[in-house]
C-alpha cells in the first residue's frame, strides 16, 4: 500500500504503541523470570497518553515522569537497548544499572527524569520551563503524573507558580482511577483533577486517555499555547492500567467487571481499527507492525541479558561534584 506522508504519520503513531506494549510485556516476562527485581510498575493501557502527547513534541523539549514511564521516555525517543539494561541493572543502561525503573533518565531524548516520589518531578518540570522561557528558543517541558498527585501540596504549588509565571509547561494527568490501591473517590471529592488548574486560571481540557487522536489534538492546542508564550496548560486522560499498581499486586480492589469493560477500549486495538477503516493499514500491515515492534524489543532484551553487570568503579561515575 502507498501511503503519503500524512497516513504514513499515523502508522507510525501505531508503531510507537506497539513499541511500548512489547516493551513492558518483555519486562513482565523477565520480571517473572527474575531477569529484573525490584518493583515494577507497568504502563499497559495506557500507551495513547505517552505517545499522542510526545508525538507532537520537539527533540529539545524536556520530558519528566513519574514511577511508570518507561513508555513516556520510549515514546519521547529513549533508545530501547539502553533503558532494557537499565532495567536489568546492566552496565550498559541509561544510569549504568543504577537508577532502575522508576529513576529513567534519558537525557539524549529529552526525558529528564523519572521519580518513584508521587509529584516528584512537578517542581523540577516547573525548572526545566522557567530555563526554556528565559532561552526564548520556544522549548517546553511536559511532566506526567496519575491522579493520585494530586493530593500532594507540590502539586498546587506547582500549578500556582506556573500559572503565575507563564511558565511553557504542560501538565499531563494520567487518571486512570487509582491512587496506588485507592479509588478517586477515596481520596478526593474532586472528580476530574482538571478543575485544579481552573482554579489557578490555567487553561485546561479532560480527554479520553484511550483515544490516540483525543489526546494529540489537547495536546496539540497545549503546545502551540506554551510555545506562543501563553503560559501553561492542563490535559487531563482518562485511563485505566491493565495490571496492578506494580507487577505481582493480585489487584484484589478492583472488580474484574471494570478490567473487562476497560479492555474493549484497549487504545492500541482502537486506534488500528481507526486506521483500518481510513484505509490507511491493512490486517496484514497491522500484525507486521507488531511483529516487528516485538523483534525489536527481543533484541533489546537480548542486548540487555548479554551486558556486563556495573563495576565498583561505577558507583560514582554518574556523580558531579
Amino acid at each position: 500500500m502507498t501511503r503519503n506522508s500524512q497516513t504514513e504519520e499515523l502508522v507510525s503513531l501505531l508503531r510507537a504503541m506497539w513499541l511500548i506494549r512489547a516493551f513492558e510485556e518483555k519486562v513482565s516476562a523477565l520480571y517473572a523470570a527474575h531477569e529484573i527485581v525490584g518493583l515494577l510498575h507497568l504502563g499497559i493501557g495506557q500507551e495513547a497518553v505517552a505517545v499522542g502527547t510526545c508525538s507532537l513534541l520537539r527533540a529539545d523539549d524536556y520530558v519528566f515522569g513519574g514511577h511508570r514511564s518507561h513508555g513516556h521516555a520510549i515514546a519521547k525517543g529513549a533508545d530501547v537497548n539502553r533503558l532494557m539494561a537499565e532495567l536489568a541493572g546492566r552496565a550498559t543502561g541509561y544510569c549504568a544499572g543504577k537508577g532502575g525503573s522508576m529513576h529513567i533518565v534519558a537525557m539524549d531524548a529529552g526525558f529528564v527524569t523519572a521519580t518513584g516520589v508521587v509529584g516528584g518531578t512537578l517542581p523540577l518540570a516547573l525548572g526545566a520551563a522557567f530555563a526554556a522561557k528565559e532561552r526564548k528558543r520556544g522549548q517546553l517541558a511536559v511532566v506526567f503524573f496519575g491522579d493520585g498527585a494530586g493530593q500532594a501540596g507540590a502539586f498546587h504549588e506547582s500549578l500556582n507558580i506556573a500559572s503565575l509565571w507563564k511558565l511553557p509547561v504542560i501538565f499531563v494527568c494520567e487518571n486512570n482511577g487509582y491512587a496506588e490501591f485507592t479509588p478517586l473517590s477515596a481520596h478526593t471529592k474532586v472528580e476530574r483533577l482538571a478543575q485544579h488548574a481552573k482554579t489557578y486560571a490555567i487553561p485546561s481540557r479532560t480527554v479520553d486517555g484511550n483515544d490516540l487522536l483525543a489526546v494529540r489534538a489537547a495536546t496539540k492546542t497545549a503546545v502551540a499555547q506554551a510555545r506562543a508564550g501563553k503560559g501553561p496548560a492542563f490535559v487531563e486522560c482518562l485511563t485505566h492500567r491493565m495490571r496492578g499498581h506494580y507487577e505481582g499486586d493480585p489487584a484484589k480492589y478492583r472488580e474484574l467487571s471494570q478490567l473487562a469493560e476497560w479492555k474493549k477500549k484497549d487504545p492500541i486495538a482502537r486506534f488500528s481499527r481507526v486506521l483500518k477503516t481510513k484505509k490507511a493499514i491493512t490486517d496484514e500491515e497491522s500484525a507486521a507492525v507488531e511483529r516487528e515492534a516485538r523483534a525489536l524489543i527481543e533484541s533489546a532484551a537480548e542486548f540487555a541479558l548479554a551486558s556486563p553487570w556495573p563495576g565498583p568503579e561505577e558507583v560514582d561515575s554518574q556523580v558531579t561534584s
